[in-house]
């Protein structure tokens, strides 16, 4: 199994959290809290990741 580091900026707004990832364009989510964004954008990633692989 390969391991990738991505960056992914997570900004706070009125409504909760949004994150994206720069280097994978349309990567992105949402969140309520901090902890459930950054698991969201982990989950975002890696579907991102599978799905670019599938269609090589």
């Amino acid at each position: 199994m390969k391991t990738f580091k991505f960056s992914v900026v997570i900004e706070k707004d009125r409504d909760g959290y949004f994150a994206f990832c720069p280097e994978l364009q349309g990567c992105y989510t949402q969140g309520g809290t901090y902890e459930s964004t950054l698991k969201n954008i982990k989950d975002a990633i890696k579907l991102h990741l599978e799905d670019r692989l599938a269609h090589q």
